[in-house]
């Protein structure tokens, strides 16, 4: 058994290693979320499972703070009203879950997040499909090539690994550190440009 936990720790920092390549997509990411936040939009997410979870996170580190004692930001988790979900779930179809409410919300200058471990969840593919033919801003957080999601996404954060686990550990560790971007901002510790102006960066 310990074998094969000590296997499961090499996989993840072997992942862990592969997020530097990303760093400069995660601060497209940030500058994004930045950039509506700052015009007056918001950020909508979606998941299914885990990455509703993940989806959950990301808001809550928005409207709430990360590191930093700074104004709380707009954002939406579209996984959290059951009566939403579920009326769309029973009327139409499980894959038009989160499509129906980005049309309903998302508009020109909003950032629309979807999270799919497989890139493949039909809900999520719909989901972003919509939001950019609401004339959002996409992002996928995903893995691998980003599956049929990838076609609806402006910005893709893509983890490595195909192993479910690796890729929502992958997600939680980006999330973090497109909230320390954004965290950063609000708090006024970037300039227009996004160069990162605090001393303290651990």
């Amino acid at each position: 058994m310990r074998d094969l936990l000590a296997r499961q720790v090499a996989d993840h920092l072997e992942t862990a290693r592969a997020v530097e390549a990303l760093l400069p997509s995660v601060e497209d990411v940030g500058r994004q979320l930045c950039q509506a936040f700052e015009s007056g939009n918001r950020a909508y997410t979606f998941g299914n499972g885990g990455s509703a979870a993940d989806a959950q996170h990301l808001v809550a580190e928005l409207i709430g703070r990360y590191r930093r004692e700074r104004r709380p930001l707009p954002a939406v988790a579209l996984t959290v009203d059951p009566s939403v979900v579920t009326c769309i779930g029973n009327d139409y179809t499980f894959d038009e879950v989160f499509a129906r409410q980005v049309t309903a919300l998302a508009g020109p200058g909003d950032v629309v997040v979807g999270f799919t471990t497989s890139g493949r969840s039909v809900n999520v593919v719909k989901g972003l499909e919509a939001a950019r033919t609401a004339g959002a801003t996409t992002v996928l957080f995903a893995a691998g090539d980003g599956g049929e999601a990838v076609q609806y996404a402006d910005l893709a954060l893509l983890a490595t690994s195909m192993t479910t686990a690796r890729t929502q550990e992958m997600h939680l560790f980006l999330l973090h550190l497109v909230s320390e971007w954004v965290d950063a901002w609000a708090a006024g510790e970037v300039d227009e440009d996004g160069n990162y102006l605090a001393a303290d960066v651990s």
